[in-house]
Parts: C-alpha cells; sequence; structure tokens
C-alpha cells in the first residue's frame, strides 16, 4: 500500500543554506495494508521527518514514497485531495491541532466541507455520531465544546474519529499517546488495532520500545537518519543484531530491577552529509570497525530480519 524507496531529506542548514543537515538517508520501507509498521528510535533518528513526507507536509530531496503504486510527491491539488481522502495524521499534541476559539467538533464540519459537501447536515451529524462512538467516545458528553473543555485523550480520539469518518486506508501516528495517561493510551492503542482489524495500515512512530513491540506486525530501527534493522518485533527484539538495538534494549526500565546506571548516554545528532558513507552508530558502537562499518547494507539475517551491520 504504502512504499517508501530510497527516500533522503536533507535540510539546508547554516549562513544562506550553506550546510547541508541528513535527516533521512535513504531509507525504504512498506506499510502493507492491515499492517501495523513502527518507526523506532531516539530523538533526531528521523522518524517525524518520514511520517511529514508521506503526509506531504515537507517533500523529500530524493526518492520516491508511492501509495498504492502512484507516486505522493507527482500529485496535483486534484488528486492530493484524493490522497488526503485516503491518508491522514496525527500528531504527539493534540492541543496544538485545535484553534481555541473554535468548539472542537468544527474539524468535522471542515472534513464534510472539503469532502462531502453534498452529504445533509443530519446525515452528516449521525455520521460523526457513530464516528465518535467507534473510538469510545459518547456523543452527549464531548460534541459542542471548546478544546479545553476536553481532556488530551478526548482531543486524540477527535482526530483519530476523522479516520472512520473518511474510512482511511493508512493513519500516520506520530507520538500519538506519549502525553496521555496509561488507561487512555490502551484505549487508543485499542482504535489502532481496531483499523488494522479493518484493513487500514498504520505508520505508527515512537521511541517507546515495549509500544512498538506489543503493537506492531514489523519494526523499523532509526538511528540519524538510516535504518538500522528491521522485522518482526519478536525477532529485531529477541535476536537483534545491530549493537544499536541491544542499546535500546539495555535501556528500557523494567520492573524487575533497579536502575543501576552503566549505559552509555551520548546524545545523538542528525548526521552531516559528508559523513553519510559511515554507519551512523559509529562514533558510540564499541564494534566500530573502520573499513567494516563503512557503507553499511541492509542484509537479511533471517527470514524477515534485516539489519546493517557486519556482526550480523
Amino acid at each position: 500500500m504504502l512504499e517508501l524507496k530510497e527516500v533522503t531529506k536533507v535540510y539546508r542548514v547554516g549562513a544562506f543554506g550553506s550546510r547541508g543537515l541528513l535527516a533521512v538517508d535513504r531509507v525504504s520501507l512498506d506499510v502493507p495494508a492491515g499492517t501495523i509498521v513502527s518507526l523506532v528510535g531516539e530523538s533526531g533518528s528521523g522518524k517525524t521527518t518520514i511520517g511529514k513526507m508521506v503526509l506531504r507536509l515537507i517533500r523529500p530531496t530524493s526518492g520516491r514514497i508511492l501509495f498504492e503504486g502512484r507516486d505522493v510527491n507527482l500529485m496535483g491539488k486534484r488528486k492530493l485531495k484524493h490522497y488526503y481522502r485516503k491518508v491522514q495524521g496525527v500528531f504527539q499534541d493534540p492541543f496544538s491541532s485545535y484553534n481555541p476559539i473554535f468548539k472542537a467538533d468544527r474539524i468535522f464540519w471542515m472534513i464534510r466541507r472539503s469532502f462531502f459537501p453534498k452529504v445533509p447536515p443530519r446525515d452528516w451529524e449521525q455520521h460523526v455520531v457513530e464516528a465518535l462512538k467507534e473510538v469510545g467516545l459518547n456523543p452527549k458528553e464531548v460534541l459542542n465544546k471548546f478544546p479545553h473543555q476536553l481532556s488530551g485523550g478526548q482531543l486524540q480520539r477527535f482526530l483519530i474519529a476523522r479516520v472512520f469518518l473518511l474510512d482511511v486506508k493508512l493513519l500516520v501516528a506520530d507520538e500519538i499517546v506519549s502525553m496521555l495517561d496509561a488507561s487512555t493510551r490502551v484505549e487508543v492503542l485499542d482504535i489502532l488495532l481496531k483499523l488494522r482489524e479493518r484493513g487500514g495500515g498504520v505508520l505508527f512512530i515512537t521511541h517507546d520500545l515495549s509500544l512498538g513491540y506489543y503493537l506492531s506486525d514489523r519494526i523499523v530501527i532509526m538511528y540519524q537518519g538510516a535504518v538500522m534493522e528491521y522485522g518482526p518485533p519478536e525477532e529485531v527484539f529477541g535476536n537483534p543484531v545491530h549493537p544499536y538495538t541491544a542499546f535500546l534494549l539495555e535501556a528500557v526500565p523494567t520492573l524487575e530491577r533497579k536502575w543501576k546506571g552503566g549505559i552509555p548516554n551520548i546524545a545523538g545528532t542528525a548526521a552531516d552529509i559528508k559523513d553519510r558513507d559511515i554507519c551512523r552508530y559509529a562514533a558510540r558502537c564499541p564494534h566500530y570497525n573502520e573499513s567494516r562499518c563503512r557503507d553499511p547494507v541492509l542484509e537479511e539475517v533471517r527470514p524477515g530480519h534485516w539489519a546493517a551491520c557486519w556482526r550480523r
């Protein structure tokens, strides 16, 4: 359904854009219908940049993004509108998605105006009620309220209700539960599972490994814009190949033991263009080898499990 082919994004920074900041480097992945694919990695790994490129909020520097076989970046205004009929995004901070001077359910009427202008108001109201029930909200309690009168979880579910109003095929979910309490997180994650059961796809962007493990059909481990490892979560987390994947797993707190430190905490930043021929993790990797860590290539280490490391 969704395919990224050698997608690269370079931001121009410095005086007069004199320097290139490599945010995403030659990333290839796909999100088949009826699957949840998680992009996992620390801040600055390029996860959100990929999500924005899929939603065409920004354009890639090179590479192709295909949805149902069509290049997203070649779509004109009419085709792009049809694209947004099938592809939507929900982001981390639900409050920033609303204008505080308007009632929160205004987003539903904006959808009607853009995509379903011929639907009678009474019929549309019924569609809205049904969509809200799909995401576990009581329409009588949440409609005609301003954003400040609703909780973060309610506002997030308002945004996800668009999925059912539009019959969305692909949802880009960027850290959508990171600002929610534990009980509300479960309710929102259940909605994503419901979308998958209906044949939709989800690109789930998170830095939380446990969420990625429990929710996903496939995990993509990213570091400084490049894919380090990907495959089924049981394989990637159960038999990690890349040292960065192992590092992430060691850094996850558990209920069985108290934290005693000892894990290096070296902040990563987006790579400069001149560094792209060497593994992004080289500076932090205890297994760095100058010759072997140059031009890392993703190779299949076990069926469906790929890693970009010579130690495979």
